[in-house]
């Protein structure tokens, strides 16, 4: 569930964390598990995981709090993911950043607050584990410890995540990884009233290169066109492999338009690899756009298997 927009002031916010592909909102029991252990060990009465990308804050878990009911204004969860360390407040209502925030003031009126940044492999931060009563209280050495070394687990849970929903060579979401997180846009946008666009692409004679190079070859066009998808498109659109040679690329707030701005950007550096390597071959591609209708369109498969799909085929 997405929560609040990143505090834009702090400094050091990650540009997203798309690649990790965990941002899908449905439980997760090795999530939910973490999040109840912390709060027996701890004896609060809320627990949560929070995640970070470039629109905004997300539950991940959360235990002890209707998110329903959760206040617009969540700046603790901002301000732990900021720290190196942990932010640990023993009381909000003595600490001038915290004490007129709608959590405190309104339920679930929290008085402590206590968070751990979590990080990825390389160093990357993803969000926190946080700690919240209604009651203030303090925490020693001992505590702080156990807390850094629950946030470590919830760091390898978010990793194996990754290694099974990325797809190995592309380093891309695989199909596993890419349709809940392809929904959530999706449902972002028919909440928000945003267009979105899909482009469903193939790559062209892909068996020829197969054929003609050797596998090895094709491995490497197609991990080459991966990386051409992501340098081209935005930080915010949802790309992926479905398999074989297909990727998609789910475009949220944009509209198919005469001109394909988009695609011919894409073709633009696909030709300017082709130029560049010379590898006896070029990649080629072809592309189905499918605008989505709410109306029309309930879930991403609707999207993907759109009968209304338009053939941009480049020059």
């Amino acid at each position: 569930m997405k929560t609040h927009a990143a505090p834009k002031s702090e400094p050091g916010t990650p540009a997203e964390i798309g690649p990790l592909n965990v941002l899908d909102s449905r439980p997760d029991e090795r999530f939910d598990r973490l999040t109840r252990i912390a709060r027996r060990l701890f004896e609060v009465p809320i627990a949560l995981i929070s995640l970070i990308d470039e629109r905004g804050l997300w539950f991940k878990s959360v235990q002890g709090m209707d998110t329903k009911e959760t206040p617009g204004d969540l700046s603790f969860w901002g301000h732990a993911i900021h720290k190196d360390d942990l932010l640990i407040v023993p009381d909000t209502l003595l600490d001038e950043k915290f004490k007129d925030k709608p959590l405190v003031v309104d339920e679930p009126r929290v008085r402590f607050y206590a968070g751990c940044p979590l990080y990825d492999p390389n160093g990357a931060r993803l969000g926190a584990l946080c700690l919240l009563d209604r009651e203030p209280r303090n925490m020693g050495p001992e505590d702080r410890a156990l807390l850094r070394d629950l946030a470590t687990m919830v760091e390898h849970e978010l990793t194996a995540l990754q290694l099974a929903t990325r797809d190995e060579l592309t380093q891309l979401a695989n199909r596993r990884g890419l349709l809940p997180l392809a929904q959530n846009a999706l449902n972002l946008c028919k909440r928000r009233s945003l267009p979105a666009l899909m482009l469903h692409f193939d790559l062209d004679r892909f068996k020829q290169i197969n054929d003609r190079y050797g596998h090895a070859e094709g491995d490497r066009a197609l991990a080459a066109f991966g990386r051409l998808l992501l340098d081209t498109f935005r930080k915010s659109d949802v790309i992926g492999r479905l398999g074989g040679e297909e990727f998609v690329a789910l475009l949220s707030g944009a509209r198919k338009s005469p001109r394909l701005g988009m695609v011919e950007r894409f073709e633009k550096a696909v030709r300017t690899y082709n130029e560049e390597q010379r590898r006896g071959y070029d990649i080629r591609f072809s592309v189905d756009l499918c605008e989505f209708d709410p109306e029309r369109h309930h879930s991403v498969l609707d999207l993907l298997n759109g009968a209304d799909r338009h053939m941009y085929k480049p020059s």
